[in-house]
């Protein structure tokens, strides 16, 4: 996922939250995580270094990422359709199209290159970042060793990349 990201993070989805409950947007100061040099990278498939060197698992991801992208591009397009889909979908009836929309309109932020061949695609720079942040977090390091750049690969994304 490309620079400026727009990232939802924690305090975007309490303000969300606050807003559910009633507290109105004005009201709300959010300090983005991107702005302050500490966002970190989370959603993305992640598979085990043995399962990319079996071409049959490699090819079903990339088939699966490939099949994700019409309806990502689709949801950002139309979050109002994307999210009535969802309340739809949702058998307890505690979903709200209000709620959904709002949501899927700031997890499109979250798509990096949607209308481009490299939507979703993960940038070593942002993959640095999310390493240096998760070192060094205050005094407790979410990670206590660096994973090293082949912790991150492309191997599905090119997969599904080349895929017609």
């Amino acid at each position: 996922m490309d620079e400026p990201f727009g990232a939802l993070d924690e305090l975007t989805r309490d303000n969300l939250n606050l807003i559910d409950a009633g507290m109105k947007k004005d009201d709300l100061i959010s300090f983005p995580y991107e702005d302050q040099g500490v966002s970190t990278r989370e959603d993305g498939p992640y598979v085990l270094e043995p399962k990319l060197k079996d071409p049959a698992f490699v090819a079903k991801m990339a088939r699966f990422l490939h099949a994700t992208y019409p309806g990502w591009r689709e949801a950002v397009k139309n979050p109002a359709e994307a999210a009535q889909i969802g309340v739809d979908q949702d058998m307890s009836g505690a979903a709200t199209a209000e709620v959904q929309q709002r949501q899927m309109e700031n997890v499109a932020k979250l798509i990096a290159n949607v209308d481009t061949a490299r939507i979703g695609y993960l940038t070593p720079e942002a993959y640095r970042r999310t390493v240096d942040v998760l070192l060094k977090d205050g005094g407790a390091p979410v990670i206590k060793k660096d994973p090293g750049d082949s912790a991150m690969t492309h191997v599905i994304w090119d997969a599904a990349a080349r895929i017609k």
